[in-house]
């Protein structure tokens, strides 16, 4: 894969973070934090960067876990 497409991968999660932190509500902010994370960890796997794979499957994880927590919440308050 070319080193400008790899790049392309990274810059675009890092543009996808940036704005789930615009966002408006943690349920929003954490499903678009996720999906940056996603290609984070894709980006990591294709540079070969241990680090970046572990923090953001981590991070993937935590979010998953916020995402579910708030959408029982949210059911449970319905």
């Amino acid at each position: 894969m070319s080193p400008f497409l790899i790049d392309s991968i990274g810059y675009t999660a890092l543009v996808i973070n940036l704005y789930s932190m615009s966002t408006k509500g943690e349920y929003k902010l954490r499903l678009i934090s996720l999906i940056a994370n996603i290609g984070y960890i894709l980006y990591g796997a294709l540079i070969s960067a241990t680090p970046i794979i572990l923090g953001c499957t981590i991070a993937v994880l935590l979010h998953g876990y916020h995402i579910r927590r708030l959408r029982i919440n949210k059911n449970t308050n319905d």
